[in-house]
């Protein structure tokens, strides 16, 4: 009993008061964070009723995640519960977004089957920062348009606004979407290809063509050849040839098959799927199907 006759507990009371161990109060008492109110003649330590108050507090925050140095702040007054409390969901959600991260390796190196050498790559482009992310972006584009200045505008817009980073708060399938997008992007192929594709545009367009033709020609494209479809039209029939002639007019043939098989490339289709996944959008329609006839048609009167 204190002097102004409120009750004194011992660790051993506190610990049988509370279903916390002797060790674990002991260890919080001794850390600063439940300081005795005094000690008894004998030098045990002693607590009062706001002791018990501060126990059940700092097994509440315990419990919660927060260290014991943020614990002692917070019974102490030198930092108030919220602001505490505001860091700490700060630092789950880092924890949060690295085990997303984990998952999603994890996941793909099951699905691959992959082996010990792809799991670190996949593992590393995963936890890059949003600037080295960017960086890789940044070198793509570059390895794609650099130096075609003649090269529609709009294409360029389009395709860096399609290379999302990661959003804040990713699914287990945008980091994925990204871990294969990155591998994409640094691939020596698949960057000659999209290079060679920009190649084509940047030589078919004058000084004088406006942007967007390029778009404009692909919306063309699947409208002539779907109506074709609908109609019946086969690429070798004769009636096929109207239609290219509709949209091509007198064009080198041979040169746009090899300009539609570089754009039609199954890599090239599944890069913008995989952009899409990164933005969690829905991926734009591919039109395979009018693709696929018009490369047939010119197939089928270039090999003639």
């Amino acid at each position: 009993m204190s002097e102004d006759g409120t009750a004194l507990f011992t660790i051993g009371e506190l610990a049988r008061a509370t279903g916390l161990t002797v060790r674990t109060i002991r260890y919080w008492s001794d850390e600063g964070a439940l300081p005795p109110v005094t000690r008894s003649t004998g030098g045990y330590r002693l607590y009062d009723a706001g002791s018990v108050a501060r126990l059940e507090l700092i097994r509440t925050l315990r419990e919660l995640g927060l260290g014991l140095d943020d614990v002692r702040k917070v019974v102490s007054g030198e930092q108030d519960i919220a602001s505490v409390a505001a860091t700490h969901v700060a630092a789950l959600d880092a924890q949060i977004r690295s085990l997303k991260v984990t998952r999603a390796v994890l996941s793909t190196v099951a699905r691959r089957g992959s082996t010990a050498e792809e799991m670190t790559l996949m593992n590393k482009l995963a936890r890059l920062s949003a600037a080295e992310r960017g960086r890789i972006i940044d070198d793509f584009m570059e390895e794609t348009f650099g130096g075609l200045d003649t090269a529609d505008p709009d294409i360029r817009t389009r395709m860096r606004f399609g290379l999302s980073d990661l959003p804040e708060d990713p699914t287990p399938e945008q980091v994925d979407a990204w871990v294969e997008m990155a591998e994409l992007m640094q691939d020596l192929g698949f960057r000659a290809r999209m290079r060679k594709m920009i190649e084509f545009n940047a030589a078919d367009r004058g000084p004088d063509v406006p942007a967007g033709t390029s778009l404009w020609f692909m919306s063309r494209l699947v409208q002539l050849a779907g109506e074709a479809l609908e109609q019946g039209v086969t690429p070798e029939s004769p009636e096929a040839e109207a239609v290219l002639n509709g949209l091509l007019g007198d064009a080198d043939r041979a040169a746009v098959l090899d300009r539609m098989e570089s754009a039609a490339h199954v890599e090239v289709a599944r890069f913008r799927e995989l952009t899409a996944l990164v933005r969690g959008t829905e991926p734009l329609p591919a039109h395979r199907e009018e693709f696929a006839w018009v490369v047939a048609a010119l197939r089928h009167r270039v090999a003639r």
